[in-house]
């Protein structure tokens, strides 16, 4: 009758196990291809994406991530909403679209206003009249000069704008079609230092930053460190302050939870790699990345940051289910090779204890001082191979608190016989001149 009664039950048991190692093996071996929408081929985005493609597929061969060039962080978040890519990067002013959510805060990218120095321009009110080269429509940068030169009462029919990419822009500074050149980029951009190594180019200042943000709050207040462009000739030549947006990595909200937790971790545990491929990820923070960045966090990131157990847990309750009942079956063996590992360590720690009272029994019996100092070194000796047997776990902290008794009363012991030694040498030094007197006598 108990076999009967428990065959139903060990039949829905077996089952559930299978069922729960089926999903487990699926999900293991589904290989995830995302599409990452960057921006120009020459620029900060397409840079950081084809390294963060490369160091994802290193530690995670089960996502492949595909690179394509874009116009920029509006259209990415297009691609985004239409379902064109999974992941993209966009500057924090970009309208955000309802399928979007975000995954980590990148780096800041700078504000560069640069003009050529026979221009006369010194801030951006003075680009009244002037021609100003701009990166192309539908940009982060493009879309951002307009209300940056709104506040300074500046509309399009005030001064001639004509948008074209980078380096075409670049090239008609340099050779005075254009009085001045604006861009968003990260700090440190490796085109705009060979630009700005010229004479005939300066790199200018905003500020009012405070005020901008009363319109245009997604700005920050930063600074271009003096010698950013150059530290022979300092380029700047002090410290500039500029204003800033941040860049961010966002992901389509139906990316599973597992691959945007996966992508969140490469960023923080697999910096090191991604810094050697791309210099400027070292400014990527993990204590601000996953807060306030104007939308909601993705929950694959948010379970990374928040190191939220109780979503993990129903996200992955059958592969869990199956991981906890062949737990079960091992917690009895490890619980045994812990007991094994503690006597051990125990057995270890007794053995230190032996040889300090052997090394108490002959600091009691010793007669000499150099035989002392000896002892002394070999009580120290002890110490430090206890020490070091603590540092690798080969001792518990229980047991170390258990060997310094015995340990301080043999250096009390030494402390006692070299008083005894000493006493013993004083009284027969000041023997010898009683001894003279009473021969003379």
């Amino acid at each position: 009758m108990p076999g009967r009664i428990l065959l139903p039950f060990l039949v829905l048991g077996l089952l559930g196990a299978s069922v729960s190692a089926f999903f487990l093996w699926q999900s293991s071996g589904r290989t995830y291809r995302l599409v990452l929408a960057s921006g120009g081929r020459t620029g900060e985005y397409y840079a950081f994406s084809q390294a963060f493609a490369e160091v994802v597929a290193r530690n995670h061969p089960r996502i492949d991530i595909e690179v394509v060039e874009t116009d920029g962080s509006p259209e990415n978040m297009a691609q985004l909403r239409d379902g064109q890519a999974d992941i993209a990067l966009v500057q924090s002013d970009t309208p955000v679209e309802p399928p979007v959510r975000a995954v980590a805060l990148l780096f800041p990218e700078m504000f560069h206003l640069i003009a050529r120095t026979d221009a006369e321009i010194n801030s951006v009110a003075d680009l009244a009249g002037k021609r100003v080269a701009l990166m192309p429509e539908g940009s982060g940068s493009f879309t951002l000069f307009w209300p940056l030169t709104q506040h300074y009462g500046l509309g399009p029919e005030a001064m001639t704008t004509l948008p074209m990419p980078a380096t075409e822009a670049h090239a008609a500074l340099m050779r005075g079609d254009v009085d001045a050149l604006f861009r968003v980029i990260t700090l440190g951009n490796d085109s705009v230092r060979e630009l700005l190594q010229s004479k005939d180019t300066k790199l200018l200042p905003i500020e009012q930053v405070d005020a901008l943000r009363l319109s245009l709050p997604y700005l920050n207040a930063h600074v271009i460190p003096k010698g950013t462009y150059n530290g022979g000739r300092p380029i700047p030549t002090a410290d500039l302050p500029v204003v800033a947006v941040n860049a961010l990595l966002v992901a389509h909200e139906r990316l599973p939870d597992q691959v945007v937790n996966a992508l969140t971790r490469t960023l923080y545990e697999n910096r090191n790699e991604l810094v050697t491929l791309y210099p400027r990820a070292a400014m990527i923070r993990l204590d601000v990345s996953g807060t306030d960045l104007g939308l909601p966090l993705h929950p694959g990131a948010e379970a990374f940051y928040k190191q939220d157990e109780p979503e993990f847990i129903v996200e992955y309750a059958e592969p869990i289910g199956l991981l906890l009942s062949i737990s079960v079956l091992g917690i009895s063996s490890l619980w045994q090779a812990r007991l094994w590992l503690t006597q051990k360590q125990k057995n270890r720690a007794d053995t230190y204890n032996l040889e300090i009272l052997d090394l108490i029994d002959r600091i009691d019996k010793t007669q000499s001082m150099p035989e002392l100092v000896a002892l002394r070194q070999e009580l120290f000796d002890i110490l430090k191979r206890v020490v070091v047997d603590l540092d690798v776990d080969r001792i518990t902290t229980e047991s170390f608190e258990s060997f310094t008794f015995p340990w301080e009363i043999a250096i009390n012991s030494i402390h006692h016989q070299e008083i005894l030694l000493r006493d013993s040498q004083t009284n027969s030094t000041m023997s010898y001149p009683v001894a003279r007197i009473d021969e003379q006598r």
